[in-house]
């Protein structure tokens, strides 16, 4: 009789405890344009902005949608633009405001997915709306001259990522990061190349296809690196 309670309490301790491992777990996601592909790992110290965004990806709701704001040394915007979430404007259901899940490890670094968002006090983010970081390189007094007028502090190996690889760093603690390129960085490169008129609107549209991947598909694409 003991063996088999403790067997039982076992059994449902593991299923407990099993489901919160998974969530853990960092998911992947392949982002597909007619230029490129690239492999996206999404955080699991965000798990607000992860779950909505695996949500809405499993819906194919942003397989509808496109790359519509391309600024090179900046940003690739995608999903739904500024203008659906104008007051005037019935939104749609999938057409929400989501609080920051800001975390000082998560930054604006290149390659870095994060959500856009309009002016509001809380700088909660549009649940529909996403974009890649291209950004640019900083010296130590640029970095200085942001972190005093944005109030921000940036740890010396965020300093050395913004000095060699690049990014936003005026962005951090404003939008929430929840992701980043683990392959496929030339994606970018890529994007960034096509031909914008001055609002950073491409002269052709710019479809995507985003899917989630199985750990099956995520070793492969990994182990091809």
């Amino acid at each position: 009789m003991i063996r088999i309670l403790k067997a039982l309490i076992a059994g449902i301790l593991c299923c407990l405890l099993l489901p919160a491992m998974a969530q853990q777990k960092n998911k992947y996601v392949k982002i597909e344009t007619a230029q490129g592909y690239c492999i996206v790992k999404l955080y699991s110290e965000t798990p607000v902005h992860r779950d909505n965004f695996i949500k809405l990806i499993k819906a194919h709701y942003f397989d509808a949608t496109t790359f519509n704001r391309i600024l090179k040394g900046f940003v690739i915007q995608g999903g739904d633009p500024d203008s659906l979430y104008d007051k005037s404007k019935t939104l749609k259901p999938e057409q929400k405001w989501i609080q920051p899940e800001f975390n000082t490890a998560l930054f604006h670094k290149r390659g870095a997915l994060a959500m856009g968002r309009d002016d509001n006090k809380a700088k909660a983010s549009f649940t529909t709306q996403i974009y890649l970081v291209d950004g640019k390189t900083y010296t130590n007094e640029q970095l200085d001259a942001i972190e005093k007028k944005y109030g921000l502090h940036f740890t010396d190996a965020q300093r050395q990522t913004y000095r060699t690889i690049g990014g936003t760093p005026f962005l951090d603690h404003n939008y929430t990061v929840f992701g980043e390129i683990v392959k496929g960085m030339d994606f970018i490169d890529k994007v960034t190349a096509l031909k914008v008129n001055k609002d950073g609107n491409p002269d052709n549209e710019v479809w995507m296809k985003i899917t989630v991947l199985t750990d099956r598909e995520t070793a492969k694409e990994l182990k091809a690196m």
